[in-house]
């Protein structure tokens, strides 16, 4: 894929490992390139750095640092890069016959010259919910846990990747059983975002409980409790679409 013949100018997101570096020049010409599409009539290129250089100069953020020092577009923008970097990383080879691919000339693909298999980038599939119990107004209340994985001491909706042969829906009442053993009805879709760590797509949801106490997955889940707008714990920041579910009940919508 390429940019049109006029553009105002290029941007370069150079990809350091997993961290990024953005600046109007290409570190280097023998790197290779992602055309990543076009922003305010800017050509936005994601650049693979080879492993141990740093044209940064250890200046290259993680995407969760760049989210506050970057417009939302350029994020995504950046979150784009990481993931077609990756792909391009992973992909050098055939999964089916092991010759080296190339990329495809009309589509965002690499394609095995030798026995036809395309590969396109990876994407995965992920439900998030929030779960509400009670009437709405201000006694009602929503679960919210806190993940073995976490990075921080916060409470988050429930999340988990769909699984094959799963619709979405499905996916948001098997994930709420298994995580904390509540079972859950009216699944509503709220929104989506793309989530770059590594590949995935989130795709939001409230639901309603039904019946069941709260018993954590001891494997997924540190805690887990009930909690009403006036009471809340430390939620998720800004950047995900967690904090976009919470508030979006915090606001009686």
């Amino acid at each position: 894929m390429t940019p049109p013949d006029s553009v105002a100018g290029h941007r370069y997101v150079h990809v350091v490992e997993s961290r990024v570096w953005v600046d109007d020049r290409r570190a280097h010409d023998d790197w290779s390139v992602h055309f990543l599409g076009l922003l305010d009539g800017h050509a936005w290129w994601g650049v693979d750095v080879p492993r141990g250089d740093d044209p940064s100069e250890g200046a290259a953020l993680d995407l969760f640092s760049y989210f506050g020092r970057a417009s939302e577009d350029e994020w995504l923008v950046a979150g784009r890069a990481v993931q077609l970097v990756d792909w391009a990383r992973t992909h050098r080879f055939c999964g089916r016959c092991g010759t080296a691919t190339e990329l495809a000339r009309n589509e965002r693909a690499t394609k095995c010259p030798a026995c036809g298999l395309v590969a396109f980038p990876r994407l995965a599939p992920a439900m998030i919910t929030l779960v509400t119990r009670g009437e709405p107004g201000p006694d009602q209340e929503v679960l919210l846990a806190r993940g073995v994985q976490f990075r921080a001491p916060m409470y988050s909706c429930l999340a988990g990747f769909v699984e094959p042969g799963e619709t979405l829906e499905g996916a948001v009442v098997r994930e709420v059983r298994e995580e904390v053993g509540v079972e859950v009805g009216n699944v509503r879709y709220l929104g989506s975002q793309p989530w770059p760590f590594p590949h995935s797509l989130m795709l939001g949801f409230r639901a309603e409980w039904v019946s069941g106490d709260i018993v954590c997955d001891p494997n997924e889940i540190m805690d887990a409790n009930w909690y009403r707008k006036d009471d809340l714990p430390p939620i998720p920041p800004g950047i995900s679409i967690a904090r976009k579910l919470i508030d979006h009940w915090l606001r009686n919508e």
